[in-house]
């Protein structure tokens, strides 16, 4: 049997990297820190999803520079309202890098740029100022 566990993103400030994930409505659950390797792990899910799926955010301590990788590609997540969840993003200053124009899909990339998609639970009907917003950016 196969079962998806997780996936796994390094970050450069945990802090901020779990304030975006929690603007999406995830939440810690766990954290385990290795002070001989030197790196600390954290995972986080939405409600009821606790070691079903995961993000773990690996905190490496000595500083260290990422590079983003498209070939990563990005994390999914369905939201009850994607409009109602990029207003809250973006008056927490993230940029919605590809607006949710048609109601169902947004993009957005956490601290360290990793790229997020937003999925509307269904469809909602085009709304402004979402419809006129240009993409920004790559997502």
């Amino acid at each position: 049997m196969t079962q998806f566990l997780h996936t796994m993103i390094r970050v450069s400030d945990p802090d901020a990297t779990i304030r975006f994930f929690e603007l999406i409505g995830l939440q810690e659950v766990r954290r385990v820190s290795n002070e001989a390797g030197r790196f600390t792990l954290i995972f986080l899910a939405a409600p009821g999803q606790e070691g079903v799926a995961e993000v773990e955010l690996t905190h490496n301590w000595d500083p260290e520079e990422y590079a983003a990788g498209r070939n990563f590609g990005h994390l999914a997540y369905r939201v009850n309202d994607i409009y109602e969840t990029c207003q809250r993003l973006q008056d927490a200053g993230v940029t919605i890098n590809r607006p949710p124009r048609d109601g169902h899909m947004a993009f957005v990339r956490s601290p360290d740029g990793i790229s997020v998609e937003l999925l509307q639970d269904g469809r909602l009907p085009a709304q402004e100022p979402w419809t006129s917003m240009p993409n920004v950016g790559s997502w």
